[in-house]
């Protein structure tokens, strides 16, 4: 007689055997990661603002330069009546070189003020970074939420469809009444209703997730949604601090306060002249066979800021209000993030005490409630309304269950995104 002892035992041994020196399963974090590591790499927008930062980086060079130097060709003192170079002492072929010095200090603020632009678009790109982290996560929480609600209603479906069968037969042999029959029925195309329902929803949530990671729609995805409540010990004073020193959106509001008061000393600066330097070379020709020496002279000049009242002045001043109005945006901004942020937290503690009650609590006693009259109804204690009834309750708490979880985990990357830096 064939065993099948030893094909169980050659079977367990290769199961043994691939967990050993196969890879291990992706867990649900890393398979998180791996999303957010995609998008951040394949995203258009953030390969947008890096191409901004390298066309900045090239500025700060530019600023710190000096003009280019002019030449100017002229022809002095030619006579009108004969044009000619050798009737007159003065004619004179001349070159003249010239370079502009700005007043010393102003190419070096210039270029500090350039390398601030540097500072913001670099600031904008860890900006949308944050932006593309917390989409991925909040996108792929929401798949997970579907997953699971696909796996829980398919559960479902299969103990309404043994209800059914229950009723029918009760209702077969005289036990039990047609209500009951189209009760359960009813209920069980309900479920398969919600089934269609979700598989619709499961298909779009893969597109956003696919387009934030710049695939097809409809690439495939693989995706493990064993979403698992993540612990939060954080206050909000430390959340304050943390969104204060990492926000991007804050460090970019310093730079453009900085680059102002740069701005505002260049401002300063422009009532000091800058200068013109230059040298002139004139040639000239034989006259009457006698040679003439050529002539050599030298210039500087500088600009007189006579009009400082109606330019100089107004440009410090316009310098001052652009400090005072970046100043006001960037407390704006940050008491926004501080708003949002207790907001968030309030919605943390809420959902993580509902998730807690519904996990050990409800679900539990729901649970048992059903045991109990499936038990009852068994013995023809307990009407089949009732049953149903129980089953439909534990049904729609497991579904709650997984939207508070999902729903606090979609806080906590919303929190991230505040912060400005990873978390969890």
């Amino acid at each position: 007689m064939f065993s099948l002892k030893p094909l169980a035992l050659f079977l367990i041994a290769l199961a043994l055997a691939s967990n050993v020196y196969g890879a291990p399963p992706e867990t649900f974090r890393q398979n998180l990661d791996r999303f957010v590591a995609e998008a951040l790499q394949n995203n258009p927008q953030l390969k947008e603002a890096e191409e901004n930062i390298s066309l900045f980086k090239q500025i700060p060079s530019q600023a710190g330069s000096l003009d280019d130097p002019t030449m100017k060709f002229e022809f002095m003192n030619v006579p009108i009546d004969s044009f000619s170079f050798t009737d007159q002492p003065m004619t004179q072929k001349q070159l003249t070189i010239s370079q502009k010095f700005p007043y010393p200090g102003k190419l070096g603020l210039r270029t500090e003020m350039a390398n601030q632009d540097v500072v913001v678009a670099r600031e904008n790109l860890e900006e949308l970074k944050l932006q593309a982290i917390r989409d991925v996560k909040v996108s792929y929480f929401e798949l997970c939420f579907v997953l699971a609600s696909i796996e829980i209603t398919q559960q479902n479906k299969k103990l309404l469809e043994q209800f059914v069968s229950i009723a029918e037969t009760k209702y077969s042999v005289g036990k039990g009444i047609q209500q009951d029959v189209l009760k359960a029925q009813v209920e069980l195309s309900k479920n398969i209703d919600e089934l269609i329902r979700l598989q619709k929803r499961k298909g779009v949530e893969e597109a956003r997730l696919n387009t934030l990671m710049n695939r097809l729609p409809q690439a495939p995805l693989s995706i493990r949604h064993g979403i698992t409540e993540t612990p939060f010990q954080f206050t909000s004073e430390k959340l304050q601090a943390e969104a204060e020193d990492h926000r991007p959106i804050l460090k970019e509001l310093k730079a453009l306060i900085e680059k102002s008061k740069i701005s505002k000393t260049l401002a300063l600066k422009e009532y000091y002249p800058d200068f013109n330097v230059g040298v002139k070379y004139g040639r000239r020709e034989e006259l009457l066979r006698q040679t003439n020496p050529d002539f050599v002279s030298a210039f500087v000049s500088v600009n007189i800021p006579l009009w400082h009242k109606t330019k100089q002045s107004k440009k410090v001043r316009q310098e001052r209000f652009r400090i005072d109005r970046t100043k006001a945006a960037y407390n704006k901004i940050r008491n926004e993030i501080f708003l949002r942020l207790e907001e968030k937290l309030d919605e943390q503690k809420k959902a993580s005490e509902l998730v807690r009650l519904i996990k050990t609590g409800i679900i539990p006693q729901a649970r048992q409630s059903l045991e109990s009259a499936m038990a009852g109804y068994s013995v023809d204690k307990v009407d089949f309304l009732t049953l149903l009834d129980n089953q439909v309750t534990l049904f729609q708490w497991k579904i709650k269950h997984h939207r508070e979880l999902t729903g606090h985990e979609k806080t906590l990357a919303k929190i991230e995104y505040l912060v400005g830096e990873k978390l969890f």
